[in-house]
């Protein structure tokens, strides 16, 4: 165990936890990646702060009343304590470094933060090659890297898994007969590429990516140096422009299916959208929502045809096209949504639990500062073997142009991907 952090348990809380002038406590499990994520930034930050602060861990499973008791429910969970009572945020699932070190300033205080920051000693690291992100174009490319017996390391600003992981099933991957949850079908990636030696560092932020000297600084602190890298950082919403819109977004208007569903019980719920997604994600929803109406500003839809008959068949799900969302407003605990007729330019307003937002993906190049020549589409310009017109530098997933958006068409890619930087980074 590390020596600024100590092993308890329920019976130990009291005097080692609610007794210190400051504690911090980690409630974690077994078999956990979001666990495993979060450990070496805690031992790191232990090693800062352990003279200020007690560090402590509880297995969760084994503690579930006293968990329980600080509404902890998940792991890992961190919660900080001062003087026994608990105070700040509870920080859970993928935890970043940055969000617990600012957690653990605001304990110690701004003078004492400054001093303990002082100590933080940056490192090198050298691979032969780095993956930028951890969905299933980047976990392949990274496998097979590793496999060719080539130091690989793998940073997400996420868990492992990407789109793939917060999919409800994904009934279509080769090898499972049966429909599998798309975080199950992301750990067993995740483990594979780990057995081949890949290492992680995963809910961690690059807070800088130089691709011409291909040098990406990670958490601040680690400047990893590598021959080869594979870019996969996979894609995020496309916004609509509506007015609420941002401001309600996680507050009643949501991206995610996987995440949200659960609370539309017995709820009316808009999905605006016309493609796979919105279709196919309708179906999620449904089970738990009394109605579902589809929004789609065409008289017909982009989905595959298997996805808009399977909607037309549930009874649940209605649809309202040649229509499109003007404005998103909060209404007690619903959500109002002003519509607007394309054809006519007629407003009504439904009043609604939730609404969910399907309206295409724009790639995640914020890093890359306009250096990738793109596609008209905005996509990243390849070759066949998924390269840049940087040297030494591959684009994967959903960066890339593709006719369908599929997890088979990612590890496609990341397998040309890593198949040819493994050979490149070995010349």
């Amino acid at each position: 165990m590390h020596p600024f952090i100590q092993e308890i348990d329920a019976e130990q809380f009291p005097s080692t936890v609610l007794a210190a002038p400051m504690a911090v406590v980690d409630f974690y499990s077994d078999e956990c990646p979001p666990c495993e994520a979060l450990a070496p930034k805690y031992e790191a930050l232990a090693t800062l702060y352990g003279k200020d602060i007690v560090f402590t861990k509880i297995f969760r499973q084994k503690n579930r009343a006293l968990a329980e008791s600080y509404g902890v429910k998940g792991s890992p969970s961190v919660l900080f304590f001062r003087r026994g009572a608990q105070e700040g945020p509870t920080l859970s699932g993928g935890i970043k470094r940055s969000a617990l070190q600012a957690e653990l300033d605001r304990l110690v205080g701004p003078d004492r933060a400054r001093e303990i920051r002082s100590q933080e000693i940056p490192t090198e690291s050298h691979f032969d090659v780095l993956v930028v992100g951890a969905g299933p174009a980047g976990m392949t490319a990274a496998m097979y890297a590793a496999q060719a017996k080539r130091s690989v390391v793998v940073v997400d600003s996420l868990l492992a898994g990407g789109a793939m992981g917060a999919t409800h099933q994904i009934a279509n991957y080769p090898g499972f007969p049966k429909p599998v949850p798309g975080w199950q079908l992301a750990e067993n990636f995740r483990e594979q590429a780990s057995l081949a030696g890949v290492q992680w560092r995963l809910a961690s932020e690059i807070t800088r990516l130089d691709l011409s000297e291909r040098i990406a600084v990670v958490d601040r602190l680690e400047t990893i140096h590598a021959k080869e890298i594979i870019l996969a950082m996979g894609t995020t919403p496309r916004p609509l422009g509506v007015p609420g819109e941002h401001e309600l977004l996680g507050k009643g208007l949501s991206t995610c299916a996987t995440c949200d569903a659960k609370y539309m019980v017995d709820k009316d719920v808009v999905v605006i959208g016309g493609g796979d997604s919105a279709l196919e994600e309708s179906q999620l929803i449904a089970q738990f929502a009394r109605s579902v109406t589809i929004v789609h500003r065409r008289d017909e839809f982009r989905a595959k045809p298997q996805h808009v008959e399977a909607a037309k068949a549930n009874p649940r799900i209605t649809f309202l096209l040649e229509t499109r969302p003007t404005a998103f407003r909060k209404a007690g605990g619903d959500i109002e949504v002003d519509l607007e007729s394309v054809r006519t330019g007629e407003s009504t307003r439904r009043t609604v639990g939730g609404v969910f937002l399907f309206v295409g993906m724009l790639p995640n190049l914020d890093l890359t500062k306009d250096i990738l020549e793109l596609e008209e589409d905005g996509s990243v310009k390849v070759d066949e073997w998924r390269r840049t017109n940087l040297p030494h530098v591959y684009a994967v997933g959903d960066l890339v142009r593709k006719p369908v958006k599929q997890v088979t068409m990612a590890v496609a890619d990341g397998t040309v991907a890593g198949i040819h930087a493994a050979r490149s980074a070995g010349g």
